[in-house]
């Protein structure tokens, strides 16, 4: 990651000493051909969110994301302090696609309706 920003400020150094001038004016080619953002985040923090936020995310009660935590169904919570808990959010989004992604995997294979004609009580002919 920092390898990355050494060489965009290198290669952007040599450019500027090679021709002798200052950084390109916006709105030219060459401005349009320098790089505007790093492909990743020069700073290695992650967002973590504490309990309200995370009810606004996933809409279950607490003791059913407790319990699913305990299986290891759920991203573990942590503690910052005695008093603070957070869970990672890319953890729990990670888990929100994993779950649409098994929804949607699951209702393609399934069957579309049961077969009332089978039932013990009250068929349909």
């Amino acid at each position: 990651m920092e390898s990355e920003v050494e060489q965009s400020r290198q290669t952007s150094n040599a450019d500027s000493t090679d021709t002798g001038q200052s950084l390109p004016q916006p709105g030219t080619e060459a401005y349009a051909a320098l790089p505007q953002l790093l492909s990743c985040s020069p700073l290695p923090f992650r967002r973590t969110i504490r309990r309200g936020e995370l009810r606004q995310i996933v809409p279950l009660a607490e003791t059913t994301i407790y319990e699913m935590e305990q299986r290891g169904e759920f991203p573990r919570r942590f503690r910052l302090t005695a008093r603070c808990v957070v869970w990672d959010l890319e953890e729990v989004e990670a888990w929100i696609e994993e779950r649409k992604q098994a929804s949607r995997a699951a209702k393609s294979a399934a069957p579309a309706a049961p077969d009332v004609r089978l039932r013990r009580y009250r068929p349909i002919r």
